[in-house]
């Protein structure tokens, strides 16, 4: 997309890197490295230090990257589903946007749904009369 900010552009090229088989096999192998080496450094502090720093260091960035990469997708799916609201005849478009609401709207507005889910299910539970002959 013309416009997109160069975090956008590196954040979308580390998620996909990042969510790659190979990428976790090379960090898999970066350990069993850091793991063989042990021997080779007397298992010293430092050697220690070189894998906490690391993955430390590499945690910390990945949040930052995770969420952006979950924001986004909620926000693309919100959106969508906004879309879908708005174009279904009888749907209540007071649902729009419901994820800007505090907890306490969203519980409210919920309850009738749940309702309605709780109905549905004892219906799935309850014999019918097809059930009843059929058995005889």
């Amino acid at each position: 997309m013309a416009g997109e900010s160069w975090f956008l552009k590196v954040a979308n090229l580390l998620s996909q890197f990042a969510g790659r088989a190979s990428t976790f096999v090379g960090a898999v192998g970066l350990v069993l490295l850091w793991a063989v080496l042990g021997p080779v450094f007397g298992f010293s502090d430092t050697w220690q230090l070189v894998i906490n720093t690391s993955t430390t260091i590499v945690t910390f960035l990945m949040v930052f990257l995770i969420q952006n990469t979950q924001n986004r997708d909620t926000a693309a799916i919100q959106t969508k589903l906004d879309e879908l609201i708005r174009v279904t005849a009888g749907a209540h478009d007071a649902l729009l946007d419901l994820e800007e609401l505090d907890e306490e709207d969203i519980a409210r507005i919920r309850a009738p749904y749940k309702e309605l889910a709780r109905q549905a299910r004892a219906q799935l539970d309850a014999p019918s009369a097809e059930d009843s002959v059929q058995q005889e």
